[in-house]
């Protein structure tokens, strides 16, 4: 049974999973909130308990993504640049960006109502702060030239895999891109093997392409 506290928890997060649906597939400005309430079986005044307005509720799927972007921020901001450490983490990274990779689309697919969304909130700098902890980390002149055009290529894949995962190539199951992105940041790093699929790919083949 559900505390309190665990219930609205778990009543908002099937809000936004339904909501997510939804925007994916019809838009953002195409779902209204009685969409969304009747999918769950609950009254518009129920919706409004949780969230104030339905860009609430996109705020809310928002910070879903870039969480996963902070992380990333903070680990990468503690490693020092070195083919073997990033390589590491780019490989978690991976494995994130296919976990979200449903958000990823749902983005792709609103990327007005997202625009919109940035004007009138306070995280107008989030991906500037993610790239400056990229360009100071791949600044260091302590690191080999070669070392830093490597990883610098590996980071460009990566965030090109961020757009590969969604319309583009939304057929090829969530595992199978997951291990070929892999892949090509290993050959980016100078040929690293890539680990098997069992801490990584195994976490990716359970996700499936969103719809």
């Amino acid at each position: 049974m559900f505390s309190g506290e665990e219930e609205l928890k778990s009543t908002r997060d099937r809000i936004l999973d339904i909501a997510l649906d939804l925007f994916t597939e019809k838009g953002f400005d195409k779902t209204s909130l009685r969409e969304i309430a009747d999918e769950l079986g609950f009254s518009k005044a129920a919706i409004y308990y949780h969230f104030a307005s339905k860009d609430e509720i996109l705020m809310a799927l928002h910070m879903r993504l870039h969480e996963f972007g902070y992380r990333a921020m903070d680990r990468f901001g503690r490693t020092p640049a070195n083919l073997e450490a990033w390589a590491d983490l780019f490989d978690e990274l991976i494995d994130e960006i296919f976990a979200n990779r449903k958000i990823i689309l749902m983005h792709q697919r609103n990327s007005a109502a997202f625009e919109g969304l940035h004007h009138t909130t306070e995280h107008d700098d989030d991906h500037h702060d993610i790239e400056a902890v990229f360009r100071e980390a791949l600044a260091d002149p302590a690191v080999p030239l070669r070392d830093r055009v490597r990883l610098t290529s590996a980071v460009g894949a990566i965030m090109g895999g961020l757009v590969l995962s969604g319309d583009m190539l939304n057929d090829v199951p969530s595992a199978q891109l997951a291990d070929l992105l892999r892949d090509a940041v290993h050959d980016l790093l100078g040929g690293r093997t890539a680990k098997p699929a069992g801490r990584a790919g195994a976490r990716a083949g359970r996700l499936t392409p969103p719809g």
